[in-house]
């Protein structure tokens, strides 16, 4: 007797199916954008989370008003702090962290390229856990990065939980990620052109849609939780005169130069401290940070206050290039001796206070006619994070977004321009997310063929014109078979499992050549036809998954694999289980070179 719980097991695996096929397709825009929508408030959640947890543990640590004054602790605390919290995530890592040395934006870029968009539960209790203590306690990193890879994380769990195609849990963790970013600045739209522009690497469509959705839904939770107010205060900026554009063309060059300094210093402290374990490095990075500051408080945590004072046009020239030093040397070697934080928020820091001294140097030399340092301060920030993050539109996006000033877009695109061709062309450095993966022995290179592969699920290519036989087949139900719309005979083994797939052209061919041969000899086999022993082009046969993309389906097939049978579960497969379809070299080919002739017969 079926009981209630087999019969609504049955349904729900119906509608799975139905919801697979329908979301591996590159154009299954509805769903996707419902699905988007689920995500803004799954990220949204969890960023609010985290944000209450280090706020609340910050305003309870330190003295006076805000959640980052470091500045008023005691001198010996500007010390101990991070190294007691470095002890903490040392013996994090030690006892949980299961191998896991990168998180942040680099390790979702890693898992979307290489591991279909699969984040695990260790990695994301890793990541929340790790940031709040790292944040909390002072390390030079930012909470932009974690936000990501929380959104991105409980994305991808989410996904997989409900065993979503991998076409579309990779989408989804672009949605987390700019549910994450839009979340921290209260940047929705800066928090979708990261998620595409840095994550996916592409702009279509059917990304557009879900991303920006999640990127508003978490942006409203988030406002509605913690208020609207902006990441920075913004005085009243006067548009930048066109006398000015040279003044902001050497601000380019010097944020580009220093980018690539920042770069150059993580990669040598990265590459030079990986034979050391996980939890040593940790505890140098609390020790080392600590004794910076002593020298210069204002670089402990994210450093939003002093950006905020930076704009503001607070600080003295001297003491601006003393926090811009300190701060890339700090930041350096956080994040390049594993402390679980971001980049972003330094990124912001660093160009802030560049921006102030070139800000400052135009101002003693033309006077009156250069703007408020806090608009060369802004354009460090945007130039900065365009530049060490390879990220230009996200940046000129944050900044247009934290002013609400289109009169910020015309020097903003110069600088950033000018930084980002310095950093890369000049000094020939990658983003600092990519350099911190090949630093830990990740590799990250993007083709654009394998990223069109990821976005389409093999449900939408399989050919289901197939029939499953033993290998004895009588020549009438052969001959019935060629009347009939089937273009594959699977061929089971002796023991009733998948062996492997014979073109029905191959049988027709055998059959013709049979008829044609008037020395046959008549006996009783005659009537009996073995599918395996015919002379026939056969191809060995294995599993794939339906939640599968091409992309994994290519990779099969260049390890050496000839067919692939599409199954529920690849991991579950057994004799009695349901074949959707097949699927071949020439339909992975045709999804992205529609009009390519196959040399293959079939």
């Amino acid at each position: 007797m079926i009981t209630p719980k087999q019969i609504i097991k049955a349904r729900w695996h119906r509608w799975l199916e139905g919801m697979i096929f329908r979301l591996a397709r590159p154009d299954a825009l509805l769903y996707l954008a419902f699905f988007g929508l689920l995500t803004g408030f799954l990220a949204g959640g969890v960023i609010v989370l985290f944000r209450l947890l280090v706020e609340k543990t910050q305003d309870y640590l330190l003295p006076g008003n805000g959640p980052e004054n470091y500045e008023a602790l005691p001198a010996w605390q500007h010390f101990v702090l991070p190294l007691l919290a470095s002890v903490l995530l040392a013996i994090l890592f030690y006892r949980w962290s299961k191998g896991i040395r990168v998180l942040g934006v680099a390790r979702v870029m890693e898992r979307v390229a290489y591991h279909q968009g699969y984040l695990t539960v260790r990695g994301f209790f890793m990541q929340f856990i790790g940031a709040a203590i790292a944040i909390t306690g002072g390390h030079s990193v930012g909470r932009e990065g974690p936000h990501a890879y929380l959104g991105a994380g409980i994305a991808s769990l989410f996904g997989q939980a409900i065993k979503l195609p991998n076409n579309s849990i990779r989408t989804l963790v672009a949605s987390g990620a700019a549910a994450g970013i839009a979340a921290s600045f209260n940047t929705p739209l800066a928090g979708v052109i990261f998620a595409l522009e840095v994550i996916m690497m592409e702009y279509a469509l059917n990304s557009f849609i879900p991303v920006m959705l999640a990127a508003v839904v978490a942006t409203a939770l988030s406002n509605a939780v913690l208020g609207g107010d902006p990441a920075f205060t913004m005085p009243d900026l006067p548009a930048l005169s066109l006398v000015e554009l040279p003044v902001v063309l050497v601000l380019g060059l010097l944020v580009g130069a220093c980018a690539a300094v920042f770069n150059h210093i993580l990669t040598y402290i990265t590459t030079k401290t990986q034979q050391y374990q996980i939890w040593w490095r940790i505890l140098a990075a609390g020790f080392l940070v600590g004794l910076l500051g002593l020298l210069q408080p204002e670089i402990l945590g994210i450093g939003y206050d002093t950006v905020n004072a930076t704009l503001i046009g607070e600080f003295a020239l001297w003491s601006l290039l003393a926090l811009a030093f300190l701060k890339i040397l700090a930041t350096s070697l956080s994040v390049g001796l594993g402390i679980p934080g971001g980049m972003i928020g330094p990124a912001f820091f660093i160009g802030a206070t560049l921006g102030g001294v070139v800000g400052i140097v135009a101002s003693s030399l033309y006077g009156d006619g250069v703007s408020h340092i806090g608009s060369y301060a802004l354009l460090g920030m945007g130039a900065m994070m365009g530049a060490s993050l390879q990220a230009p539109l996200a940046a000129l996006t944050a900044i247009m977004e934290l002013t609400y000033s289109p009169a910020i877009i015309m020097p903003g695109m110069l600088v950033i321009v000018i930084a980002q061709l310095t950093a890369s062309e000049i000094f020939n450095k990658k983003s600092l997310f990519v350099t911190l993966l090949r630093s830990n022995g990740l590799d990250y290179t993007i083709n654009p063929v394998l990223q069109l592969l990821r976005g389409v699920g093999v449900a939408s290519v399989l050919d289901s014109r197939f029939e499953r036989h033993d290998p004895l087949l009588s020549r009438e139900h052969a001959e019935l078979l060629l009347k009939r719309e089937v273009r594959w005979i699977i061929v089971n083994d002796k023991e009733g499992g998948v062996s492997n797939l014979l073109p029905v052209s191959e049988l027709a061919k055998y059959l013709q050549l049979e008829e044609q041969d008037s020395q046959r000899i008549d006996n009783t086999d005659s009537n009996t036809i073995d599918l395996l022993e015919i002379p026939a082009r056969r191809l060995h046969l294995s599993p794939i998954s339906l939640q599968a993309n091409l992309m994994q389906a290519h990779t099969r097939f260049e390890q050496g694999d000839e067919a692939l049978y599409v199954v529920f579960q690849e991991k579950t497969v057994a004799v009695n289980s349901r074949i959707y379809g097949i699927v071949t070299k020439k339909s992975v080919e045709d999804a992205y070179i529609p009009h390519k002739t196959s040399t293959a017969s079939w």
